[in-house]
């Protein structure tokens, strides 16, 4: 019942045709018909009028609504927007063409769950702290309303098609709005997340700028869940980031998937110490990088047993054992779908948990990567943003300052494989940051025998 007056209410009749406006108004179309009725100069100045101010309110009202939206004005630019998926002849992977759906469906599923047979070390988590136990208490109904106020309605619809205009109408009443909370709570008290949220649509992406999309590795799976399940991930996830805040599990070189921690963040990190190192009479060296398909790499287990180091209440560490097995996916290939996939590792880009997790994921590993590079008197400054990296020395000498990221890149691929995550080595960069203001050429740094480049 509350379902159809929340369509009755919002869905709109419309005729569409090439000629179709969204600012077009009743009023608009009774000046034309005069103005065709009479033929007159002014019932034509009057129609010009009317447009033009019809335009301008429309136009006025949907600046101010997507500018308190969470992307904002970036809205409006088409890199935001769906992108189509180009044409090509055939997704060409280890020199095999793959012409058919089905082994279309088979190739993405693999390449994006190629870490499902990697093996972690569950033991290394034993060195980092065990965080206190934190109470857990029940949601609130202004949790909700906070969370969904912030839902765009032009989001991709997941597989319910339920939209978040519908669901905002729907929580308006109290019962419902009390039922949802309910369905929450208990999913906490029960470590159990419902089998219907687990399913989700995994729509393929392309990456920017890619000169070529014949490979699997040039796309992106994004997930679309269902708007009710989403919801709740949200409530959830602003719990959880205001609780790893509170205790302090979060390393302090992390930005980014997190609030108060952004890119702005990570640049005036990164001026500070390059500034500094000039006051020191220093140069700063940066080596930059990348951790591969870093979402699709999360190992379930590994991750479970983080958690509970966070020092969660033990109905929340046994709510996401719970959530994180046994999820089901459809691939989506433009108006194309494949049939239900197993997905046993990583956490699905789209979901409201997957920067927190991930965040979480990685918080040991700066932990135990610090504590290894202090043992060895290498002295490393680390920033993290989600699945990048900035490793940084400063020196007086630039041979010095290579051979510190030399070792310091070494220990952290080998600690990164205890972590079921690899580096992308093609991707690695550094960077040389010198007062100097003529030109100047520091030596190449040979990450060749670690499996990397030559920089």
């Amino acid at each position: 019942m509350i379902i159809d007056q929340a369509w009755t209410k919002n869905a709109k009749k419309s005729k569409i045709s090439k000629h179709s406006k969204q600012w077009w108004t009743e009023n608009c179309s009774c000046s034309l018909n005069n103005y065709r009725s009479l033929r007159s100069l002014e019932n034509w100045k009057k129609f010009k009028k009317i447009i033009k101010d019809t335009k301008r309110f429309f136009f006025d009202n949907k600046i101010q609504e997507i500018s308190n939206k969470s992307h904002g004005l970036w809205e409006l630019m088409n890199w935001i927007k769906r992108r189509k998926l180009p044409a090509i002849e055939a997704i060409n992977h280890n020199g095999h063409p793959y012409l058919t759906l089905d082994s279309l469906w088979n190739v993405l599923h693999n390449t994006f769950n190629t870490a499902l047979n990697c093996q972690v070390n569950l033991n290394i988590i034993n060195k980092i702290e065990h965080k206190p136990s934190q109470d857990w208490y029940p949601f609130s109904k202004e949790e909700f309303k906070s969370a969904i106020s912030k839902c765009s309605n032009t989001s991709v619809l997941g597989p319910d098609k339920l939209t978040w205009c519908h669901l905002k109408f729907i929580i308006k009443n109290d019962s419902c709005l009390t039922n949802i909370v309910n369905i929450a709570d208990s999913c906490i008290n029960l470590g159990y997340w419902p089998e219907y949220f687990k399913i989700s649509s995994t729509i393929i992406i392309p990456k920017a700028n890619k000169s070529l999309y014949d490979q699997p590795k040039a796309f992106h799976p994004i997930v679309l869940l269902n708007t009710l399940g989403k919801l709740i991930e949200k409530v959830v996830t602003n719990r959880l980031q205001f609780m790893v805040v509170q205790n302090n599990f979060i390393h302090p070189s992390q930005l980014g998937s997190l609030k108060f921690k952004s890119t702005t963040d990570t640049g005036i990190a990164l001026t500070h110490i390059i500034r500094s190192g000039w006051a020191k009479g220093k140069s700063t060296s940066s080596l930059v990088f990348d951790i591969s398909q870093f979402f699709l790499s999360l190992n379930h287990k590994l991750l479970v047993c983080i958690l509970e180091k966070v020092g969660l209440d033990l109905r929340v560490s046994s709510f996401f054992a719970n959530y994180l097995v046994k999820r089901r996916t459809s691939y989506m290939w433009n108006t194309f779908s494949s049939p239900m996939f197993d997905i046993n590792v990583g956490v699905g880009q789209g979901s409201a948990l997957s920067p927190i997790l991930s965040f979480l994921y990685l918080t040991p590993f700066l932990y135990i990567l610090e504590k290894h590079l202090k043992n060895l008197k290498i002295p490393i400054s680390i920033l993290s943003f989600v699945d990048n990296g900035l490793i940084i020395t400063q020196n007086k000498s630039f041979d010095v300052s290579n051979s510190q990221l030399f070792c310091s890149y070494n220990v952290l691929s080998k600690l990164l494989d205890s972590f079921s995550l690899v580096i992308e080595h093609s991707k690695t960069e550094i960077f040389h940051f010198n007062r100097s203001q003529g030109f100047f050429n520091p030596p190449s740094l040979d990450l060749s025998p670690l499996g990397g480049l030559i920089l």
